[in-house]
């Protein structure tokens, strides 16, 4: 497995995030990002989780709420990859899937995308 302090991957998804065109961040509303070593030991392999409402969904009754999270997982990342090449492209590819459903595409889509 690769290491790769916290701190590091951490900028690694801040880059990712800057790397998202600024039309779309300006659109980005009551989300946080969050870096954890490890998901649930239920799916062990889980890169990045987005919990919330997509945007496509917030109707009327959306106001005062907790905003959504997206979180990046450490762990799984660097076990998949082989370089440090292949963490800052699957970084990015995750920080740009789970964006993705805050604005309301599905997981069929991204595949169709090549973000799967």
């Amino acid at each position: 497995m690769l290491e790769m302090t916290r701190e590091q991957f951490e900028e690694l998804v801040s880059q990712a995030l800057d790397r998202i065109p600024p039309e779309l961040t300006r659109l980005m509303d009551n989300v946080a990002v969050f870096v954890e070593d490890e998901p649930d030991p239920g799916d062990p392999d889980l890169l990045g989780l987005y919990e919330g409402t997509p945007l496509t969904d917030r109707g009327e009754w959306y106001a005062g709420v907790l905003p959504d999270r997206i979180t990046i997982y450490r762990g799984p990342t660097l076990r998949m990859c082989e370089t440090q090449e292949d963490v800052v492209a699957e970084t990015e590819i995750t920080v740009v899937h789970e964006i993705a459903h805050h604005f309301g595409i599905d997981d069929e889509r991204l595949h169709a995308l090549g973000y799967g």
